[in-house]
């Protein structure tokens, strides 16, 4: 028989500041908009496609637009991570990767079908979206699904709440989220890495970060780019 997905759901509607939403949609407006490149070694995506268009709001940029949100995720969110963890659970030591916000506008963006690296994985909906409207995160129960064919043939699906917040492990389930169905939609996901004493910071992948932090700073220095974080990299901290 194959193996279903598992995660744990939080309703924290009734415990996040009462303008929540209105400031992450404002932040959300200024996302860094771009086509993105796969991911090296977590890539699950099919061999011809190179580039996935979405949203990002990098970590410093949410630091300081969205302070509670950062706090949270060092306090309250990793209070629940230990929850539902038989093992010690620790937030990123390194910023840049912590806690960030993924946006998608309209019909043609949508994340990319991909592994984790991290043990546990925390999201917080930060919009709604009904039946049909898409925007779901689609987990493949075949651990060796290729492409968003192979996930969609057998799959758990959760529609995104706005302030239910999510804990699994997708290390080993490929995964991805829908496109929207509407050209004047807008979903809003905080995504946050948790690392655990038998898989700790320290095992992320240095590729993995050479990646992610070059292509930003790439994008960051085209003409007309607003700065976000800085240049320089900095060691992740172990």
């Amino acid at each position: 028989m194959t193996p279903g997905f598992r995660w744990t759901t939080f309703d924290l509607t009734s415990q996040l500041p009462g303008d929540w939403q209105q400031e992450i949609t404002t932040a959300a407006a200024v996302a860094d908009f771009r086509d993105f490149p796969r991911t090296p070694i977590l890539s699950r995506e099919s061999v011809d496609v190179h580039h996935i268009s979405r949203g990002r709001v990098h970590a410093s940029d949410l630091r300081r637009t969205l302070p509670w949100l950062y706090k949270l995720y060092h306090d309250y969110f990793l209070d629940l991570a230990r929850a539902v963890c038989r093992e010690p659970v620790a937030a990123a030591l390194d910023d840049r990767y912590g806690i960030v916000l993924n946006v998608q506008r309209g019909t043609t963006m949508r994340f990319e079908c991909h592994v984790d690296s991290n043990p546990l994985t925390g999201l917080l909906f930060c919009t709604d979206h009904g039946a049909g409207a898409g925007g779901e995160v689609v987990f493949a129960h075949d651990r060796d699904a290729a492409d968003i064919g192979a996930v969609e043939r057998d799959c758990s699906v959760i529609r995104p709440h706005a302030g239910h917040l999510i804990f699994f492990d997708g290390r080993l389930n490929p995964h991805y989220a829908r496109p929207l169905s509407a050209e004047s939609d807008l979903r809003v996901v905080a995504v946050m890495n948790f690392y655990t004493e038998s898989c700790p910071e320290s095992t992320r992948p240095l590729e993995l970060n050479r990646h992610t932090f070059r292509q930003a700073l790439m994008a960051r220095s085209r003409p007309g780019q607003r700065e976000r974080e800085s240049a320089t990299p900095r060691p992740t901290c172990r």
